[in-house]
């Protein structure tokens, strides 16, 4: 897929005048970078101060040291998955390959490289990630639990190696700051990691190679930060991973200055980029995860540094905790909303940690859990290494004294209800910033739960470069649980990330205490993303009954209708005129519940179709698999609203 003049002309309008000024800068300093690279200035007597407190490696708990261990030795002996792509060479691996297409990168000045053409590079994400080095913190982690020198004579080989074949401003892995802010953040760990080990040192700080790659990150991160419309959670992953390294690392004439820079971002788009109910403004929850491990991994580095941080930056990251506690299911998951590329901003542990109560577990240990958090029962290592790290300090602001159930400046809304029924409304604005990259057009939709499993579920993203069909049915409209409406999304596409015309919604009930004392919680909203129609949704929880009703209106001409409902991998369905049996299996137990279906509508079961996509969900970044999708056709013109309810069986 190559960018074609109409999208640049698209973005461009989504950009205000001083964001076109700044890429207009950046523009200039690439070219000039192409003929002027500096050296970077010598370092003498630099030390690695940023150890971890004595005692630290003791605390990691054994379940989690042992499957640390399991991963370090499936990585030792070359074995990794990425986006659904089994790997095996990772004894030696090759930087610029992508397994998935087995093209590599071409090789040049980074800012000519077509990153964006699938055709020339092979898939960008799969070349990237191994190259953000979090299976070298795995294997630094493996290190400093066991003392085999194994995990760290391989670390130093891959590091030595990656150094080599990646010279500044030399290829693909230079021209994203995401990644080398999360680069960053990588080897200031894996140091850490690696302190007992005897080459520790020799690797890193009396490492000409290494001090020259870990000046020119920063330099790079200093001169191109995300702007603007971009100035997403790619702009907090540079600044965490520049002030990581400008507190770890701090050897250079710059370091202070870096370091300060750094800080001054990291408080103003942690500030900009979340809620103050403590959602993410992207909407998206894997980025909400994301930008709080990012938070937190910078924190912990100010404290290990005595680097005081604005009170602004922990009360964020508090939000941003009590936030996730609040909206998690009976099973620790939160919701499957807007993008999801299964990224990390610090990987320390193996196979089977579940990165939500991961989160909860360290903001227990940092904040400190209120009464109605729900209990985490696992274990993983991150939390203890961040909190022997981060100075107790929990801002003087008073926190919620009950669980949080609607979010009104997000749009977000949970309804629950008895047998762990688990409902998430979707009233929201569109995304965040004028291009709203990671938002899907979802407005309206319903994300059901029971005991943890997808009923209703949200299909997820799959992918985000290379095939365009899949990206735009797994952000469409007719990919979520709401109404479509003459075959159309609700907001206008511009390119893969990048909405030209945001849907508004307006919430206009959110009443969720009624099902907790058996009676019924009610949410209402609506959208004006159909032109010339409003679509309005009803959803009544009602305890007593254990039933779900949804109730949508179209006012506005007469305008075909798809109604869509996605049902979770575990659910079969049996489909009979307008009543479908949904039927799954949890714990061992036969679970089922009745789905009526509006009877104005024709309703066909679609499973795992491709051309055009639909009836798929996506687990994780690169997998999908086949699951069903109901949908209804017909026509709505304003008469009688349609009535979906489904009904759990005890």
């Amino acid at each position: 897929m190559t960018t074609s003049a109409g999208w640049y002309l698209r973005r461009l309008s989504r950009m205000g005048p001083q964001e076109v000024g700044g890429r207009v800068g950046d523009a200039v300093r690439r070219r000039r970078w192409r003929s002027a690279r500096p050296d970077c200035p010598s370092v003498t007597g630099a030390r690695f101060t940023a150890v971890l407190p004595a005692g630290t490696i003791a605390a990691v708990p054994p379940d989690a040291a042992k499957r640390l261990i399991a991963e370090a030795d499936r990585l030792m002996y070359g074995h990794a998955e990425y986006f659904g792509v089994v790997r095996d060479d990772l004894a030696d691996p090759d930087w610029w390959c992508d397994p998935k297409t087995g093209r590599r990168a071409p090789w040049g000045y980074a800012f000519d490289v077509p990153y964006r053409n699938e055709d020339a590079v092979g898939d960008i994400k799969q070349i990237w990630e191994l190259s953000r080095h979090q299976y070298l913190t795995v294997l630094a982690a493996a290190y400093a639990i066991t003392g085999d020198e194994r995990y760290a004579e391989r670390v130093a080989a891959h590091l030595r190696s990656w150094w080599a074949a990646n010279p500044p401003l030399r290829g693909v892995h230079w021209i994203s700051g995401i990644e080398l802010g999360i680069r960053l953040l990588s080897w200031v760990w894996i140091r850490r990691l690696l302190d007992g080990w005897p080459g520790a040192a020799g690797l890193f700080e009396g490492n000409p190679v290494a001090v020259n790659q870990i000046w020119h990150h920063q330099r790079w991160l200093a001169a191109f930060p995300s702007r603007g419309s971009s100035a997403n959670n790619h702009v907090i992953a540079e600044a965490a991973g520049q002030f990581a390294a400008a507190c770890a690392f701090g050897w250079f004439p710059s370091s202070a200055r870096w370091r300060a820079h750094a800080l001054r971002s990291l408080e103003r788009h942690l500030r900009g980029n979340t809620f103050d109910s403590g959602l993410n403004r992207e909407l998206a929850t894997e980025y909400h995860g994301l930008v709080l491990e990012l938070g937190l991994a910078a924190v912990a580095e100010a404290d290990a540094a005595g680097v005081p941080v604005p009170a602004s930056i922990r009360l964020v990251l508090l939000r941003m905790t009590d936030a996730l506690a609040a909206i998690v299911d009976s099973r620790l998951r939160p919701p499957r909303q807007g993008d999801a590329d299964d990224g990390h901003g610090l990987v320390v542990d193996g196979a089977g940690t579940d990165r939500w109560a991961s989160l909860l577990a360290t903001g227990n240990a940092v904040f400190g859990r209120l009464a109605w958090w729900p209990a985490v029962t696992g274990t993983d290592v991150r939390t203890p290494l961040l909190a022997a790290l981060i100075r107790p300090a929990v801002p003087a602001v008073t926190r919620p004294a009950s669980r949080p159930a609607h979010f009104a400046d997000a749009g977000m809304t949970i309804l629950r209800g008895p047998a762990e029924i688990w409902c998430r409304c979707d009233g929201g604005p569109h995304g965040f910033l004028s291009i709203a990259a990671h938002g899907h057009a979802d407005a309206l939709s319903v994300e059901v739960r029971h005991d943890g499993v997808d009923v209703l579920a949200d299909p997820g993203t799959y992918c985000y470069h290379g095939q365009p069909e899949w990206r735009q049915y797994f952000r469409s409209t007719l990919g979520h649980n709401t109404l479509q409406l003459d075959g159309g999304d609700q907001s206008v596409s511009g390119g893969p990330f990048l909405w030209t015309r945001h849907a508004r919604s307006n919430i206009l009930v959110a009443d969720t205490s009624g099902a907790s004392d058996g009676g019924t919680a009610r949410w209402c909203a609506e959208h004006d993303g159909y032109q010339r129609s409003v679509h309005r949704r009803r959803v009544d929880l009602t305890a007593a009954s254990q039933e779900l009703r949804v109730v949508d209106e179209v006012r506005g001409p007469r305008r075909a209708v798809h109604l869509a409902f996605h049902l979770g991998p575990a659910i079969a369905a049996d489909l009979v005129g307008n009543r479908a049996v949904l039927t799954w299996t949890r714990d061992g137990e036969d679970r089922s519940a009745a789905l009526d279906l509006p009877g104005q509508l024709c309703w066909r079961a679609h499973r795992g179709e491709s051309d055009p996509p639909l009836g798929w969900y996506s687990a994780g970044f690169g997998r999908k698999e086949p699951t069903t999708t109901l949908v209804g056709s017909g026509f709505a013109d304003g008469a009688e609203g349609f009535t979906t309810v489904l009904r759990f069986r005890g």
